[in-house]
């Protein structure tokens, strides 16, 4: 008779091999959508059609379903549209106004989801210290007068071109053990990498205002040039509220697209 230990050995293999299996499945329909946004880009679809799903299973040398996956996603963000009867085409609107946020990674991090021209951000760290609550952040992140917060100011760019200065505001009770190496990277894969952690939501206001003589040094905007704002709270997948960001855009990298259906 076979010990239990044997079954669950078992039952635990299979289980791993799914895991493997969906999480490559994942990473190659990101690769075909990351791989055709790139060539919509750079013009190579002339006639703004989408080679049939047979032709592109056999340039990615992948399955059909595969394939329509990558599609059915790029369709309901609206890069694409399908006619019927005629094939697959690339919506005009999405190349003439290409924005930064592309929302397609496992958390909500700028490095994995901010995008141009296919170039991830990079980050220049500005000041990190650990500061007493206001009562805002004490209000915004649940937290009480002696729950001291780690205050990170980072330069995002695009090669040497700056975009962003985002303030960010995290509980230490949260995460104690941050550092100048792990803030120069992702600190959302951090988060995830380290604790199996994932910031799955939030909740953002966007505006406008005049920028100020920070933002003119470091987004390189003049004295008359706006400054576009998003800040709020991103929060756990289990729910709690992990940070309060402020992010200030060079107003030219505030564009967002959205794709509306009503069935």
């Amino acid at each position: 008779m076979r010990s239990n230990g044997h079954v669950y050995g078992k039952i635990y293999g299979v289980i791993e091999d799914l895991k493997e299996e969906y999480f490559m499945t994942q990473f190659v329909y990101k690769q075909i959508i990351d791989d055709l946004k790139m060539k919509i880009f750079a013009g190579k679809f002339a006639d703004m059609r989408l080679p049939d799903e047979r032709s592109l299973s056999e340039t990615y040398q992948v399955s059909r379903s595969s394939i329509k996956r990558a599609l059915t996603k790029m369709e309901s963000v609206g890069i694409i549209f399908k006619k019927q009867g005629s094939g697959t085409f690339i919506n005009p609107l999405y190349i003439r106004n290409e924005s930064i946020f592309n929302y397609e990674g496992s958390n909500l991090g700028v490095t994995d989801n901010f995008q141009m021209h296919g170039k991830k951000p990079k980050i220049k760290v500005l000041s990190f210290e650990v500061v007493p609550p206001t009562e805002e952040l004490q209000r915004d992140l649940f937290l009480d007068t002696h729950d001291f917060v780690y205050k990170i100011v980072r330069l995002r760019l695009f090669d040497d071109d700056p975009f962003m200065i985002e303030t960010g505001y995290i509980p230490i009770k949260i995460v104690q053990d941050l550092n100048q190496t792990i803030i120069e990277g992702s600190i959302f894969n951090y988060l995830e990498d380290s604790r199996n952690l994932a910031v799955t939501k939030s909740f953002l206001s966007i505006f406008a205002e005049p920028s100020q003589e920070d933002d003119q040094e470091l987004l390189q905007l003049k004295e008359n040039e706006p400054v576009g704002i998003m800040e709020g709270v991103f929060f756990l997948d289990n729910g709690t509220p992990f940070e309060f960001s402020h992010m200030r855009f060079h107003y030219k990298y505030l564009k967002f697209n959205t794709f509306v259906s009503v069935h």
